[in-house]
């Protein structure tokens, strides 16, 4: 493959054994930057115990490297698409590998939140740029499809290792062994990509548009952070305002978008109806997918009463299966048509959710099928929707395509969240009797900590109940996603086969 600006490689063009093998490489920020979602999930207590971070400081810690991830999606697609991909993969390599040093050796909370940040912002360089390239690499639409599978049970597998890992580094190291995981990787990135994966870049990419990036972020955070607390604490005032702030700054940005020659976020990215199609029913898998976490995570913990390590190596069984969903999906959609694949996964996925919803108090082994069905289905639909989005944009605005399906993955899974977390909150709150504790009546934590054995009975059955009612509106919502998925997939094929004499005329 030449080193390509203007052109990459002639439509059809077959990737080699040096494609793979970057492809490969590729995988590595892919997999620490899904990984670091979850890293700290066990590294708590003794962080805690070392620096002493007061409860917001703690929430910081958790959710710095988030927000500063998803607010820069979006400005870093563009960045990658005007410098380089591969440049701008490189840079945030190294900052990724530093910020993993600062955090490691963090001695006060402050640093570590600022180390968190700045993990965030090489994160957000990371992934869009890797997706990029993976379009840029694969021409070939059989082979860029199984690439893109691939990708996205790395991503989902990513999450789930990183709980796991982090646990078992624990056992025998101090909390900041975590973070200096990613620093091999990082080097081993630094010294491959430059050797295997060729530069992509728009060769006409116009100025940069420097007030479009806190307009984006404006856009992004509040709506992300409102809709976090709101899954956390509820429905109130300040997250309510927080979540409209944030949409009326993305009409803003929206509408400077679609004014400026040189936006952001081009204008032909949306020319293709099957793009749009492919953002929003991503979004709404990553709504499924991060919704029904909300109460797996504790389902395990608190009614099964298992520890966090135990948990989460449970948790990994699932992911066992999905592995092989992504690639399966793409070889079946080649036979049967995509739009016929994404909706069989939506379906797939509705019926691990009506699993889910016949659970009682000591079901693991139905826990497990169900999220092992629910999880195929829905990373089915990921890796072909994602595929669909990629193929529709411009090769030369790679990054910026990618960048918008995981902003749009990044609203999904906080929106699922909240809402199937404040559903099933409400029902586990109405079943709990009033004379309980306020704690006992919120969560089943708080029932569990007051160590009363009835209590403790009661906070599980109306859990498993709560749990009931979010899988049940989950599979509804997934049934929805397949009948949306067949009317939007063949509304915009058949657009595209409409506009294909057009485009030959010209």
């Amino acid at each position: 493959m030449t080193n390509a600006t203007s052109t990459t490689a002639d439509h059809g063009t077959l990737a080699g054994r040096r494609e793979w093998t970057a492809f490969v490489v590729l995988l590595l920020p892919l997999l620490l930057v899904s990984m670091d979602v979850s890293v700290l999930f066990f590294a708590i207590p003794a962080i805690d115990r070392d620096l002493a971070p007061s409860a917001t400081q703690q929430l910081w810690i958790f959710d710095g490297y988030a927000f500063a991830l998803s607010g820069l999606l979006i400005t870093m697609g563009s960045l990658g698409d005007r410098i380089g991909r591969r440049r701008l993969l490189l840079l945030g390599a190294v900052a990724f590998g530093a910020a993993s040093v600062s955090a490691a050796y963090a001695d006060s909370a402050g640093m570590l939140i600022a180390a968190r940040a700045l993990l965030g912002i090489g994160g957000a360089t990371l992934m869009p740029s890797t997706m990029g390239l993976v379009r840029s690499m694969f021409r070939d639409e059989r082979q860029r499809g199984r690439a893109v599978g691939i990708w996205s049970g790395a991503m989902a597998g990513g999450i789930a290792l990183g709980s796991v890992l982090s646990g078992v580094m624990l056992q025998h190291f101090w909390w900041g062994s975590v973070f200096l995981i990613n620093v091999p990787a990082m080097v081993l990135l630094l010294i491959l990509v430059p050797l295997l994966v060729p530069e992509y870049k728009d060769p006409a990419p116009g100025r940069f548009d420097l007030l479009g990036v806190p307009l984006s972020m404006g856009a992004v955070l509040p709506v992300v952070y409102g809709i976090k607390e709101t899954a956390a604490h509820g429905i109130g005032p300040e997250n309510t305002l927080l979540v409209a702030v944030g949409l009326l700054v993305g009409w803003l940005f929206v509408r400077r978008q679609r004014t400026r020659g040189d936006a952001m976020i081009g204008r032909e990215l949306f020319r293709d109806g099957r793009f749009s199609a492919g953002i929003g029913l991503n979004a709404l898998a990553a709504f499924a997918m991060m919704g029904s976490s909300f109460f797996t995570t504790q389902y395990l913990q608190s009614v099964l009463g298992m520890g966090t390590l135990e948990a989460a190596l449970w948790s990994l069984a699932p992911s066992l299966a999905v592995s092989a969903a992504a690639p399966t999906a793409t070889t079946v959609a080649r036979r049967t048509g995509r739009g016929r694949v994404v909706c069989a996964g939506f379906v797939i996925a509705a019926a691990g959710f009506a699993v889910l919803a016949l659970t009682g108090t000591d079901s693991l082994w139905l826990l497990l099928v169900g999220c092992s069905v629910m999880n195929c289905g829905i990373v089915a639909v990921m890796a072909l929707v994602s595929d669909l989005a990629l193929s529709t944009a411009p090769p030369r605005k790679a990054s910026s395509a990618a960048s918008l399906l995981e902003t749009g993955q990044e609203f999904g899974g906080a929106t699922g969240m909240a809402l199937l977390g404040a559903l099933a909150t409400a029902v586990y709150t109405a079943d709990m009797p009033a004379s309980a504790p306020e704690d006992a009546r919120k969560t089943l934590a708080g029932a569990v900590a007051t160590g009363d054995d009835s209590l403790i009975s009661i906070g599980r059955d109306a859990f498993v109940h709560s749990m009931r009612y979010a899988s049940v509106a989950g599979s509804v919502l997934l049934l929805v996603g397949a009948v949306l998925a067949a009317v939007l997939l063949s509304r915009g094929a058949a657009a595209a086969k409409r506009a294909e004499p057009v485009a030959a005329a010209r």
